[in-house]
């Protein structure tokens, strides 16, 4: 997997490294997480714009997975000095190149639509 990027280093390495492309990509490929990189894109959200942004989240899983974003450097949280404390969220350079990856896969979703549509209902039925 990732070995092939790392071709001059020691074999402990390697394995850090496909460890933790493992662990990213466990931590990524989540609906969540994909809703928010693509809601964020180049934008700046406060936390409650986020959530009137990906329809369905919770409180909880927005907060558990800007976290695992925020821990992944994939985005960044600021918090302003202000009462009520003010809390905004932007994509790192990571982020923002992974959001272009997450529009090929959205753009990929669009392109094959009736296609997917028609498997399902063909499997289904």
């Amino acid at each position: 997997m990732v070995t092939k990027q790392f071709s001059g280093s020691s074999e402990a390495d390697l394995r850090r490294a496909d460890s933790l492309a493992r662990e990213i990509f466990s931590d990524i490929a989540n609906k969540w997480a994909l809703l928010i990189i693509e809601a964020l894109g180049d934008r700046t959200l406060r936390f409650s714009e986020l959530r009137d942004e990906v329809e369905g989240i919770s409180h909880k899983m927005l907060t558990q997975n800007l976290r695992m974003l925020e821990r992944n450097g994939l985005a960044v949280r600021t918090v302003y000095p202000t009462v009520p404390p003010r809390v905004e969220y932007t994509l790192t350079e990571p982020g923002r190149a992974l959001r272009a990856t997450v529009d090929l896969i959205c753009d990929w979703t669009h392109q094959h639509f009736g296609h997917l549509e028609s498997a399902r209902r063909s499997f289904d039925g």
